[in-house]
């Protein structure tokens, strides 16, 4: 795997942060108006990118563990 791959994987994680963040800050002004149903939906949403972030983040993390860890080195 390339440190580019690493790199998209940063990326995506970030982007998808970015996105929960998003989805938080609509679920708490629909939560503030009392409107659940649709604070509850941005929740959801939100949790469904955290998902994602952090599935990229640990792809990140294996790919370094694979280019920079002695055990997984002397393995290959």
């Amino acid at each position: 795997m390339s440190t580019n791959n690493a790199a998209e994987h940063h990326k995506s994680a970030a982007e998808h942060h970015n996105h929960a963040a998003k989805h938080h800050q609509e679920a708490a002004k629909h939560h503030e108006a009392g409107n659940h149903e649709k604070a509850a939906h941005h929740a959801h949403l939100a949790h469904g990118h955290h998902l994602h972030a952090q599935h990229h983040a640990n792809e990140a993390a294996k790919l370094h563990a694979e280019q920079h860890s002695p055990v997984i080195a002397h393995k290959a």
